[in-house]
């Protein structure tokens, strides 16, 4: 192992160990494991299948519409 692995590692023990967890799962999927990086919550989930039925619908904000919040923020 090198020395700036090490050092990770050392760092990464003083961490909670929900953050250990994290820093394993990105560790894990950079070497190719196929082991998820992230595990949405309940919610994350609901809002992501929201997010995917809306898009299969064509309920997106006309040029137009953007142009107008664009200049109502003085973008």
């Amino acid at each position: 192992m090198t020395d700036l692995l090490e050092k990770a590692v050392a760092t990464a023990r003083g961490l909670s160990p929900e953050m250990q967890d994290e820093v394993a799962r990105v560790v894990l999927a950079f070497v190719g494991d196929d082991t998820a990086v992230y595990r949405f919550t309940p919610e994350e989930t609901a809002g992501l299948d929201e997010s995917e039925r809306a898009a299969d619908r064509p309920e997106f904000a006309t040029d137009a519409e953007v142009r107008a919040i664009w200049a109502k923020h003085g973008l």
